[in-house]
């Protein structure tokens, strides 16, 4: 199959508004994949990559742009698959070069279109509707399978490319067989956003409240002796989280799956920083050192499967029994129940003086919908917000093709040195800010090149921010986590923005820690 057909494909679901219509679109062409392709493609239209990584990095990934483009392309699926998979196998000196010579290769085969695509896809920017649900959707209607065996084959596998093959190729029977198994990881659960406890309390009314920790979303499977533990991305890191594996050991149940956190916390039992529980899942461990220096401390939440018995069809009131039978008190997340805004707003103060970020809420009557971020689960926790100035614009993908999207936010040099990035973002924005920004920071362009338009630094726009983390990638070595625009600041000058010292301030304050310096 062409990548022809797949890009023009991704461009009719990106200028279509209606669910129904984007799914008839890539059901009509999922219809016509040969077997062999129907995992590439269902990658591609979702905007992932069957290769973990590819080793290259937006700068590379746009740098290796030709200025020319192939006016009569021929790049097959398999072809591109093939080259990103030899680029995960580049390595040593030189590599990064190889890399970019194979990524120049690649694009120069192929349409302005499909150089667009393929780029926006490496760097996990392809947006053009296609989400998740709407791909099982699509694949439940081109094999003429229920959407709902679709999606939970989708959610215990963890791999929608590779459903969407069963269901193509062997229909409902085959997908019959995907279920919960032990030592096959399921996508997490994931939760939506509410404004406060009052909005949470609208929403589910009487509901279980939980500290929300900001660690590593760990999925625990045990048979007997024989543990393994997995990421949220369904990774297995058994060998570097030992602690785990002899928690999970010491547990009654012969068989069990839990839900759960994995953090670092300081003598005192609050957390450390998030970046810092990350070192114990790095590539490269010293793991008899790390569990010395950095111990982990584990609590679950939920539980998915007991000695034969799988949970997650049964409400969480249930499932949460059946948890607090078999996990030590010590080792489960802190919990209320209630429908009174007065007490679950005490129990988020009490997680914010604790040094959590926040809780959830939960309905009691929820399923355990794995892969899926709904309305049953919410998470509540304070947003940060600073004015900063916009530094460059990146110009978007699939449907935002043609507007300048991804913003380089930049806070004030206390030093008056100008400006120095803390992130990206191009969440928050809406149709009617993205034209405005495009026509708006073309006037103020200073450079370009083949993705970025680098603009004056005059536009001040408020961005909201979960937390401050220490980042090598920017001089100020620190960076925003979930930045999102809340709006434009037409009120403010760049002189008037934040400077780097409140950032820095923010980062003290939630760590109790020194800043790196800048450089």
């Amino acid at each position: 199959m062409k990548l022809a057909q797949l890009v023009e494909t991704s461009r009719r679901v990106a200028a279509t508004s209606g669910r129904l219509e984007k799914t008839s679109v890539l059901a009509e062409y999922l219809r016509r994949l040969p077997p062999d392709q129907i995992e590439t493609a269902v990658s591609f239209l979702t905007g992932t990559l069957r290769q973990s990584k590819l080793g290259i990095g937006p700068s590379t990934i746009y740098g290796s742009m030709p200025e020319r483009a192939n006016e009569s392309p021929q790049l097959t699926l398999d072809q591109v698959n093939s080259v990103f998979e030899s680029l995960t196998g580049i390595s040593g000196k030189g590599s990064a070069g190889e890399r970019a010579r194979r990524l120049t290769a690649l694009l120069s085969q192929a349409s302005r279109e499909e150089q667009a695509f393929l780029a926006g896809l490496m760097a996990g920017e392809v947006r053009q509707g296609a989400l998740d649900g709407v791909v099982m959707e699509a694949v439940a209607r081109a094999a003429g399978v229920p959407a709902d065996l679709v999606r939970r084959a989708a959610m215990t596998t963890g791999d929608l490319p590779l459903v969407a093959r069963t269901a193509l190729t062997g229909g409902s029977e085959a997908l019959l067989a995907y279920a919960v198994q032990l030592f096959r990881p399921v996508l997490p659960m994931l939760a939506e956003t509410a404004a406060d406890v009052a909005d949470a309390i609208g929403q589910l009314t009487r509901a279980a409240f939980e500290f929300k920790f900001d660690g590593a979303r760990v999925q625990v499977h045990k048979k007997g002796d024989d543990v393994r533990i997995y990421t949220r991305r369904l990774n297995e890191v058994t060998a570097a989280v030992p602690e785990l594996v002899e928690i999970a050991r010491r547990l009654p149940a012969r068989e069990i799956i839990l839900d759960g956190e994995a953090i670092a916390l300081k003598a005192d039992g609050s957390p450390l920083p998030f970046q810092v529980t990350m070192r114990r899942f790095g590539r490269k461990l010293d793991i008899d050192g790390l569990k010395t220096e950095l111990p982990l401390s584990a609590f679950f939440f939920d539980i998915l499967w007991i000695d034969g018995t799988p949970l997650l069809d049964e409400p969480l009131q249930d499932r949460l029994k059946v948890l607090e039978q078999v996990i030590a008190p010590d080792l489960l997340v802190p919990r209320i129940v209630t429908d009174s805004t007065d007490e679950a707003q005490g129990f988020l103060d009490s997680a914010l003086a604790r040094g959590h970020e926040g809780i959830m809420a939960k309905a009691l009557d929820s399923r355990y919908e794995a892969g899926r971020r709904g309305s049953h689960w919410l998470k509540l926790k304070p947003a940060h917000t600073l004015d900063l100035v916009v530094l460059a614009a990146e110009w978007g993908h699939g449907r935002r093709r043609g507007w300048l999207s991804n913003l380089h936010l930049g806070a004030r040099d206390p030093a008056g040195n100008g400006f120095i990035m803390l992130g990206k973002t191009f969440k928050g924005l809406t149709d009617e800010i993205l034209v405005w920004q495009t026509r708006h920071l073309l006037t103020l362009e200073t450079d370009r090149d083949a993705n970025t338009v680098f603009v004056r630094p005059e536009l001040v726009v408020e961005v909201a921010f979960n937390d401050v983390q220490v980042s090598p990638q920017y001089p100020g070595k620190l960076a925003l986590r979930f930045a999102r625009v809340k709006g434009y600041r037409d009120d403010k000058t760049a002189g008037e923005a934040d400077t780097l010292a409140a950032v820095q301030d923010i980062y003290r304050r939630a760590t109790g820690e020194e800043p790196p310096a800048p450089v």
